[in-house]
């Protein structure tokens, strides 16, 4: 699938908000969704979403920590599993369901290590903390043609930077979602993370 690579985090999501609030997102342009599975009744929304939207967008979950999660995941139907360490076991049974791998990474041995074991991607985190500096270090070891997202403590005023050290996108989620947020509140914060991201990343799009 061709789409920006933008991750939507629903943290916090409710089952009875899935179709709704995912509908918004897709429509916008932001085709990776991942709900957390410390939110409520998490895997009940994967299910949901999947059978509303079908092949439309590519839903997954994330805070996956366990190979029972994986499983329970894969259940439902997505096909992402967003993890926020380095777990390699997670990496791999991720792997045998066919399913797209984006574990958490800080360090280069951290970094090499998913890509050993298959991961697809890699997830930046806590962004803030490594900060563009500590990117541009990282990525000098790292493969040419890795996704890479930063994820924690990122908005829109900090694509620029990071696009400018050559990450491939980000993990959003308070400037995209947040339990009790109005449909029309989700919609306009989508709607200015798009024209931000179109207008820095000169409308980049990757495959996925």
């Amino acid at each position: 699938m061709k789409c920006r690579p933008i991750i939507a985090i629903l943290r916090g999501i409710r089952p009875i908000e899935a179709e709704s609030v995912s509908e918004i997102l897709i429509d916008a342009g932001i085709k990776i969704i991942e709900v957390p599975l410390n939110s409520p009744s998490p895997i009940e929304t994967l299910t949901r979403m999947v059978n509303f939207h079908g092949n439309k967008a590519i839903f997954g979950a994330g805070t996956v920590l366990k190979l029972d999660q994986v499983k329970e995941v894969h259940q439902t139907g997505a096909k992402l599993i967003v993890s926020p360490n380095t777990n390699i076991e997670v990496i791999k049974k991720t792997k045998e369901f066919d399913m797209l791998s984006i574990p958490g990474c800080y360090t280069a041995t951290e970094a090499l290590m998913s890509l050993e074991y298959g991961a697809d991607g890699l997830k930046l985190f806590p962004a803030f903390l490594m900060g563009e500096i500590g990117f541009q270090a990282l990525s000098a070891i790292l493969p040419n043609n890795v996704m890479s997202f930063a994820v924690g403590g990122i908005d829109t005023s900090d694509f620029k930077s990071w696009i400018s050290v050559n990450i491939t996108g980000f993990g959003l989620g308070s400037s995209l979602y947040k339990p009790g947020l109005d449909l029309l509140k989700i919609r306009k914060k989508t709607e200015e993370v798009i024209k931000v991201f179109d207008k820095v990343s000169h409308n980049k799009l990757i495959n996925i």
